[in-house]
């Protein structure tokens, strides 16, 4: 009867394991950026705009409403006296629309597609203040 030795193929994963805390850095000998994005900056993304009256001029207070078409979620952002709003973290696999809301006056609603790859999007709502429209 032949006798199997197990010391040898023990002896390689022990030296193994042990080049692998004691050189760490050996694993990652190739660059992450080779393997795709993995940040996760590069998972969401960002929205951004101002809510403007029909001169162009910022509409302190208005309301942005913010609709996730796949689960009908809404987020709001009162904008400040610069009429800025921003949603941050958007999902990139998910279309969403967005629209203000100003002393009962509504902008047009704007999509912001999962079709487009843009990482940063900015989109100006205008809204009508005129006195003889609605």
């Amino acid at each position: 009867m032949k006798k199997v030795t197990l010391a040898a193929p023990l002896l390689v994963t022990l030296l193994f394991v042990l080049s692998a805390s004691v050189f760490p850095t050996f694993s990652l000998a190739v660059p992450a950026q080779l393997f795709g994005r993995d940040s996760k900056k590069d998972k969401t993304r960002l929205l951004t705009g101002k809510v403007l009256d029909g001169g162009d001029n910022p509409l302190p207070n208005a309301v942005v409403y913010l609709t996730n078409t796949r689960t009908s979620a809404v987020k709001t952002y009162i904008v400040g006296p610069d009429g800025a709003y921003r949603f941050p973290a958007l999902q990139p696999t998910i279309d969403y629309e967005v629209y203000a809301q100003y002393n009962k006056r509504k902008s047009g609603t704007k999509t912001v597609s999962q079709f487009d790859d843009r990482q940063q999007v900015y989109i100006d709502l205008k809204i009508d203040t005129k006195a003889g429209s609605k």
